[in-house]
């Protein structure tokens, strides 16, 4: 069987990864998939900055409003959703594009991991939460590390959410995470677009991007999401932006405080995001955001989609930007 030809575009959050997926989307009879862990989520349309109903009308969009936000859709179940719609989309003569900052999804997915299919232990991850609570993340990162040192080793102590997922595997099947995660390359050539900009340049965008949000109507948004009954303390409601708002709805907070807390949150997240996605990989061809037009992203889509077997020079001159 062929390759399918799959275009990724990844980077940090406000880079413009849209606009651009938007775009070459367009030249090349594209299709987005979004690689967003909180737009799978019904209702919660603002606060993920998911692309805007006439964008998604001029371009078919996947994997975006997939659940309610009291659902939960598993790395497993998204993988499976985002292969079968890579597939589709190809076998029907499109372009198969994956676009998204959630690292976990985009490397589970190019990367061929195999995911336990363990159902969820309600009642453990209750003991390992209050075991939490009680002595710290540390404790429970050590159990981690004596039970399945692959799996410590690659979860932060302090990703709790990871650690007891790891844990839970572990009591649930009697085999470490790390041993059933093992992967199986898609049949992908793909062709990684990596939107970066200096970090001032990139926090200066994003406190402009939050500040829209709040007058689009972020504050509304949170009220509607609280009256249909999903409550704050729900995993989808802990997306940047819902607590903080849920804080300031509940005369936790003013307002100005609120949006000030959803700005610096996002700015770390957009740490974490360059931990997943890192200038120096060269498998990813990175642009300035600021400089490089479209179009010559757009030749260097257009020379990879026509070349048989010969791969494009990645230009790494950019790299130096400011990491900081």
């Amino acid at each position: 069987m062929d390759e399918i030809k799959l275009v990724v575009i990844v980077g940090p959050t406000s880079v413009g990864k849209t606009a651009l997926s938007i775009d070459l989307a367009k030249r090349f009879d594209g299709e987005v998939i979004s690689a967003d862990s909180r737009q799978i989520y019904c209702y919660m349309d603002i606060g993920t900055a998911k692309a805007t109903p006439e964008q998604r009308a001029a371009v078919p969009h996947h994997l975006i409003d997939v659940v309610d936000p009291d659902q939960k859709l598993t790395l497993a179940h998204y993988k499976r959703l985002a292969s079968h719609a890579i597939h589709d989309i190809w076998e029907r003569g499109g372009l198969p594009m994956l676009v998204g900052g959630t690292g976990l999804y985009v490397r589970a997915l190019l990367e061929g991991w195999t995911i336990p299919e363990v159902p969820p232990n309600r009642e453990l991850r209750r003991r390992l939460k209050e075991r939490v609570e009680r002595v710290g993340a540390e404790v429970l990162h050590e159990r981690l590390q004596e039970v399945d040192p692959g799996a410590a080793e690659s979860i932060d102590a302090n990703n709790v959410r990871r650690v007891i997922r790891a844990l839970e595997v572990y009591e649930e099947t009697g085999t470490p995470i790390s041993e059933l995660q093992k992967k199986k390359l898609p049949n992908y050539d793909t062709f990684k677009i990596g939107l970066t900009m200096p970090r001032p340049d990139l926090y200066e965008r994003i406190d402009a991007r939050v500040d829209r949000m709040i007058e689009e109507g972020l504050v509304e948004e949170v009220e509607y999401l609280l009256e249909r009954g999903y409550d704050l303390d729900l995993p989808s409601m802990s997306a940047v932006g819902y607590p903080e708002i849920g804080r300031y709805l509940r005369d936790e907070a003013t307002l100005d405080e609120a949006v000030s807390a959803i700005k610096t949150r996002t700015h770390r997240i957009v740490r974490q995001q360059y931990n997943w996605f890192k200038l120096s990989d060269p498998t990813i061809h990175w642009f300035d955001a600021r400089e490089v037009p479209t179009e010559t992203i757009a030749e260097k889509v257009r020379d990879w989609l026509t070349r048989e077997n010969e791969p494009v020079q990645l230009d790494h001159t950019r790299d130096c930007l400011d990491r900081g």
